[in-house]
Order: C-alpha cells, then sequence, then structure tokens
C-alpha cells in the first residue's frame, strides 16, 4: 500500500475539541492538523518512537536515556487535563549531539486516555503531553521550542468527521504563532512524523535496515562524542584537497567502532602493559581494552587517518598504501613510522614481505579500499588474522569491477538475516548485490559474516565483519588457493599504478 500524502493545515483557533486544562484558566494554542491514516488504537505504539527515538526528528539531539515509568505515579508538573487521565509517564533525558555547545534536558512524556470510557476505542490512549524540566537557570536549550507543554493528539472519527491528528502548545510568553515561527515548524515537522509512524504501523512496516547490530547504540554514541572532541583539531589541520569534515568526522567514526568492536571481540590477555611514559593515558579506559593481539593493518590506508587515530589511541599497528600522501608528512613521528609505503599482487607476495606487512593474528582494516576490497577476507584467511572489518565503496572482484552476471555467490547467504539491506524480488540494488557477493566469499573463506551499517557520514557506510573462522580450516585454505589460483589462470590482474609523481617509480 502507497502511503497516503501527508496534507497539514494550519489551525485557526480554538474549537470544542482543543485541550482544556483540569484546574487552571490556561489556554492551549492548537497549531497545526492534518488527517489521520491509521486508527486511534495505533496511536500508543507510533507516539512510542517519538518518546524513544527523539533524535530522528532532530540533528541536534544525540538520544534520550529513560529515567523513570510509572503507570501510577505522576509527577505534580504533569498537567491535569479535562476529560481524560493520565496512564502513563516516562521521564526522560534529551542528551544533545554537541554538549559542548548545547545543554541537555529531562523531560516528562505523558500518556492520556478519555477519563470515561465509551465506545470501543476509548480505553486506548489519544494524547502524549511533553513537559519540559526547566533547569535551575530556567532557561530551555535552542532545540527545544519555547513551551511549556508540547501535546501530539489523534481526535478520533465522529459520524460526520474522519479522525485527525493535531499539535497543541502552551507556549512561552512572546512565542510567535505564525507559519514563519519556529514553534510551528517544529510541530508541523512533529506531526509529520507522527503521521508516518502511524502508517508503518497500521501496515505493519519493517525496517530493511538495522543499525547498532553488533554495539550498543549508546555506547558508541558516547565513546564518540569523546573521540570527536579529541581530533576535530584536524579539520584545521587538514593536509589534502578532499573535504576535511567528511573524512575526519568518518574516520573518527570507524575508529570508535573498532575500539568497541575490539573490546567485544578479545580478551583480557590481549591487554598491553601501559608504557613508562603513560602519564595521562592510565586514566583513558581504552587503554585497558583488548584489542588484536597481532595489531591492525590498515589496507589502502590513504591519507593515513584512520591509522593516525588508532595509533594516537595506543593501539598497535600500521597502514600500507601505494604512495605516500601530503598528509603523512604532518603526523607525529609515531604516525609516520607507522605509515608504510608498498603495493600488493595478486597473492605472489614474498613470505618476508607479508610477515611485515600482514603478521599473524593481525585485524585487517579495508576502509574502501577499492580493488582490494574482495581481497581482504582471503588475506585474512591466508596469514590467520584474527578477524576484519571491510567497508566496501566500489564494487571490484578479484580481478576486474565487479560484474553481477561474472560473479556469481561462492554459497548462499540469507540477506535478511545478514542485515545486508536488501530482499525481495526485485529490491536488489548493485551496491546491495555486491555486499552480498563479499559476504559469499567471505563465508567462502572460512570466516562467519556479520555486517554493520556505521554511523558514519558517507553513503558507503555497510561494515562486513569477520571475527569467528567456521567449518574446516584445510578447507577455507583449499578455497582462498583455489581462487587464487584462478586470478593466476586469467592473468587479467593488474596491480594499480600509483597516481601522480609516485606513479613513475613503482
Amino acid at each position: 500500500m502507497t502511503r497516503p500524502r501527508f496534507n497539514p493545515s494550519p489551525c485557526k483557533g480554538s474549537d470544542a475539541t482543543t485541550l482544556q486544562f483540569d484546574q487552571t484558566s490556561l489556554s492551549w494554542t492548537p497549531i497545526v492538523s492534518c488527517p489521520a491514516d491509521f486508527p486511534p488504537e495505533l496511536f500508543e505504539l507510533a507516539v512510542s518512537q517519538l518518546t524513544h527515538h527523539p533524535e530522528y526528528n532532530s540533528t541536534l539531539i544525540l538520544r534520550s536515556e529513560v529515567i523513570e515509568e510509572s503507570a501510577e505515579v505522576f509527577p505534580v508538573s504533569v498537567p491535569l487535563l479535562r476529560g481524560l487521565r493520565p496512564v502513563r509517564n516516562t521521564h526522560r533525558r534529551l542528551l544533545p549531539r554537541r554538549p559542548t555547545r548545547d545543554s541537555g534536558l529531562e523531560q516528562h512524556c505523558t500518556l492520556y486516555a478519555p477519563s470515561h470510557p465509551s465506545g470501543p476505542d476509548a480505553f486506548h490512549p489519544t494524547v502524549l503531553v511533553l513537559t519540559p524540566i526547566l533547569p535551575s537557570d530556567g532557561s530551555l536549550p535552542y532545540y527545544y521550542p519555547t513551551v511549556t507543554h508540547l501535546a501530539f493528539r489523534i481526535i478520533p472519527p465522529t459520524s460526520s468527521e474522519s479522525a485527525v491528528l493535531r499539535m497543541e502548545a502552551l507556549p512561552l510568553p512572546g512565542t510567535p504563532l505564525d507559519q514563519g515561527g519556529r514553534l510551528y515548524r517544529t510541530c508541523l515537522s512533529l506531526l509529520e512524523t507522527l503521521h508516518r509512524y502511524g502508517w508503518g504501523t497500521l501496515t505493519h512496516y519493517k525496517k530493511r535496515v538495522l543499525h547498532d547490530v553488533l554495539l550498543p547504540r549508546e555506547t558508541y554514541q558516547d565513546l564518540y562524542l569523546i573521540m570527536r572532541e579529541r581530533y576535530k583539531h584536524l579539520i584545521d589541520d587538514w593536509h589534502e584537497v578532499t573535504d576535511p569534515l567528511k573524512h575526519v568526522f568518518e574516520d573518527i567514526g570507524i575508529a570508535t567502532f573498532l575500539m568497541l568492536l575490539w573490546k567485544d571481540t578479545y580478551g583480557p590477555e590481549t591487554i598491553p602493559p601501559l608504557p613508562v611514559d603513560s602519564t595521562g593515558l592510565a586514566n583513558e579506559p581504552s587503554r585497558h581494552w583488548p584489542r588484536p593481539p597481532g595489531g591492525f593493518v590498515d589496507l589502502g590506508c590513504g591519507n593515513g587517518l584512520l591509522t593516525h587515530i588508532l595509533v594516537s589511541e595506543g593501539y598497535a599497528g600500521h597502514g600500507f598504501d601505494l604512495r605516500s600522501r601530503t598528509s603523512w608528512a604532518h603526523y607525529p613521528p609515531a604516525t609516520q613510522s607507522r605509515l608504510l609505503r608498498n603495493g600488493a599482487d595478486d597473492g605472489q607476495t614474498t613470505a618476508t614481505t607479508a610477515r611485515t606487512l600482514l603478521p599473524a593474528d593481525c585485524f585487517l582494516i579495508g576502509n574502501h579500499a577499492d580493488e582490494l576490497t574482495p581481497w581482504v577476507p582471503l588475506l585474512a584467511t591466508r596469514v590467520r588474522a584474527s578477524g576484519y572489518l571491510s567497508i566496501p565503496c566500489c564494487a571490484w572482484g578479484l580481478d576486474a569491477r565487479f560484474d553481477r552476471a561474472r560473479d556469481v555467490p561462492r554459497c548462499d547467504v540469507d540477506a535478511e538475516t545478514l542485515n545486508l539491506g536488501a530482499g525481495g524480488e526485485g529490491a536488489w540494488s548493485s551496491y546491495a548485490l555486491y555486499r552480498a557477493w563479499l559476504a559469499s566469499l567471505s563465508v567462502h573463506c572460512g570466516w562467519a559474516v556479520e555486517v554493520e551499517m556505521l554511523r558514519i557520514p558517507s553513503t558507503r557506510n555497510w561494515a562486513i565483519v569477520g571475527r569467528k573462522r567456521v567449518g574446516s580450516s584445510e578447507e577455507a585454505d583449499d578455497n582462498v588457493e583455489e581462487l587464487i589460483e584462478g586470478v593466476r589462470k586469467r592473468g587479467q590482474f593488474k596491480t594499480r599504478r600509483p597516481e601522480g609523481k609516485a606513479g613513475g617509480d613503482h
């Protein structure tokens, strides 16, 4: 079914259906309304998304945390409404995305149902009121509208009129109420979200993509905020021609994900002792977290930023690429020593070079590694890596561009179970097919595949993770050798030449 068009109308004034306080003469102000294309009994499910995920409607909010929920005790600040009774209150805390600029805010989210039930829908909540708990200075954060209360409503249908969704408010004095004002625009956005959630609930909408599969969202976000503050200065120190905002925050996000992934993957025996000059470092929790026993290897590390962040956080490892970048010379000596210039061939790397670049028990990182992307699981198997992370970008096969007709899956993978973001006839994009092919290649190489959609500023934010070996290691080795031998026989593999001046002496 196609979702009905969102058709809002500004409210022209109060009427008999406007909310009324039970013990005060204060008046609610209707702001904006639209047809409700779902029945009242689904209202509670629809607004639960708004209660628990305010960040979906504001880029300035990181998330909310529930402090307390109750269906019996209601704080005195929760309003008493005529003809309605409170049935559940959620005390939540809004966390800002930029805590150094915006403050947090605690809030009561209260559901109301009719006081005198009549009819089949009367026992279902029809109103959600948001009540901010003002801080000691009495000011609301920028991202919150200037209101004492904000209400989401569904007005049940009558014999002559269809059901209506409406936003109402108790504005603070001086708050503009015109359609160009911030309150109206905020209510309009919230109403559209409620309309969408209600229709999704009605049609049993199921997201094809799941976030936070491998790591809890809250854990990731909390560490990301710390990492962002620690490394945001790199934007001003950028020495490449590419966009610093995208690359800096993207690699901070990937580093955050890896640090937490390694913490959950490896045991306490992999925690290294702090160096002698560890003044100030011992208080950093991540210094006491498990990590890859053989260090990390950033394949095709490019500008070296991800390697730099991980090295700065005390992780052993290195990155290598076909050529050095301008940025490399501007990193501290500890990072410069971990950035190596080297190429990769079709599996015939000498044993000495392989041991240097790809030591046993290392964790391989393929971050938009282009031609190296499909080789990541093969290399991980061949060098006995302890795991890998691959973030595919451009679609490459083992020796040529990925061809959906030629590069058939090596084994069956369940797109829905693996969270590959595709499924159903006609729903597979080229990029989704490539992800499925990479997943099948990983399984063929003896890895249990996990998939996560990373919270990074990139449209290519799918991560394929291998942390555990499955099946026979002998069979996996044979499969890898068979793939490499096929590449040799076809004779199409060509090592990429470095761009720019570095291409002449490679």
